[in-house]
């Protein structure tokens, strides 16, 4: 079994480095064969030019692919992966063309695993261990009112007036900016165009208490049947997130007014907008070379019982920049390659996948997960 790494870019290169040390036989795909050679020459012989064609023509039966490219490019490549007879890993969330491909990966008996970075990714795992703990608890009842918040972010660790520094694409940022969310609040849907419409203050539960603004994130709704919460349950809230420090809607008050300004206008028109304004920021906001990152991480479910809590656990994580690199980097690539290793195994099962529910592969990878951050601690509110 070979693994086709495809794309080396900012948050890929541990995970992929970690393969390598495992033993396993990696392919590395890169646009740029010179960047490529630059970040896993060292410890990666077979470096290729990425075409579609060209990986197409690589691929053995029993193979995995892993994208790290362009969240636009995961589906050709997965369908390459079908034609070939291979597995598919990325780290980015199911698009509706993915999720279309389950009968087909199934009938091969090949794996597509998604949704295995760090969010989306890590935060699953910890959503799937919160429901599993409060199923089993003595507090489990069907009439308690439950609240769950999943809040991720990447943030500078040493605070800049701009309160965020990119450790990924800036026009992926903004253009994440863009897209309109779905939640629940107080019983309700929640509905918002605009993140900045929605920015409340978030209390961390961290050795060192902090306060982060935070704002919901996409369409939570999917995720209630992923996170096996019954139908019948009493939701009070659920929401998953973005964290950010405090004072960033200030600091970005002057970038969500040009965002304002470009809608209704040509998809061209956008696009060449945001690129050219996160090729600006990306000069005066960029991390310097040793500077460290940080990546918080925050998912809490809490069932009350006639207004009074009777579960409330939080799974809390700080990580930072040291000398092996950035913490985006690693709580994204490192999970991938717990997950590439688990499809070579056989560990999870063929078909179209998020994050797995098994608590063995929970328990196992949280375990590596704490060794990748300064803090990682299931918080029990009520003990």
């Amino acid at each position: 079994m070979t693994i086709h790494w495809c794309g080396t870019g900012l948050s890929s290169v541990p995970g992929l480095r970690r393969l390598v040390a495992e033993g396993l036989q990696v392919v590395v795909w890169n646009r740029t064969v010179d960047k490529a050679q630059a970040v896993v020459g060292d410890v990666v012989s077979d470096i290729r030019p990425f075409t579609l064609e060209a990986l197409a023509a690589a691929l053995q039966p029993g193979d995995v692919a892993v994208s790290m490219l362009p969240a636009d490019q995961h589906v050709a490549i997965a369908k390459t992966c079908l034609e070939r007879g291979a597995h598919f890993v990325s780290s980015s969330y199911i698009a509706p063309e993915m999720r279309a491909l389950e009968a087909a990966f199934k009938e091969k008996g090949l794996t597509n695993l998604n949704e295995i970075g760090l969010d989306p990714g890590i935060d699953h795992l910890m959503a799937h261990d919160l429901v599993a703990r409060y199923r089993a608890s003595a507090a489990f009842h069907p009439e308690n009112e439950l609240s769950f918040t999943s809040y991720c972010g990447g943030v500078p660790k040493i605070a800049n007036d701009f309160r965020y520094k990119f450790s990924w694409a800036p026009a992926g940022v903004l253009k994440a900016l863009k897209s309109p969310s779905r939640s629940i609040k107080n019983f309700a849907e929640l509905k918002v165009s605009r993140p900045w419409d929605a920015i409340t203050a978030f209390d961390a539960p961290l050795p060192q208490p902090e306060s982060f603004e935070v704002y919901p994130n996409r369409d939570s709704y999917p995720f209630l049947q992923d996170y096996r919460f019954d139908p019948a349950w009493k939701v009070k809230d659920f929401v998953r997130g973005t964290i950010r420090l405090n004072g960033w809607s200030e600091a970005w008050a002057g970038i969500f007014r040009t965002i304002e300004a470009l809608e209704g206008k040509p998809a061209a028109e956008i696009d060449s907008t945001l690129n050219a304004l996160a090729a600006e920021l990306l000069k005066t906001n960029s991390y310097a070379k040793g500077e460290p990152d940080r990546v918080v991480l925050f998912v809490t479910l809490k069932a009350e019982r006639d207004g009074k809590p009777v579960f409330h656990e939080t799974w809390a994580l700080d990580s930072w920049g040291d000398d092996r690199g950035s913490a985006m980097a690693r709580l994204v690539s490192i999970p991938v390659s717990l997950g590439v290793q688990a499809v070579a195994n056989g560990e999870i099962a063929p078909g179209v996948h998020p994050a797995p529910h098994d608590p063995t592969l929970i328990s196992r990878w949280m375990e590596t997960v704490g060794k990748l951050a300064q803090y990682v601690e299931r918080v029990d509110h009520l003990a």
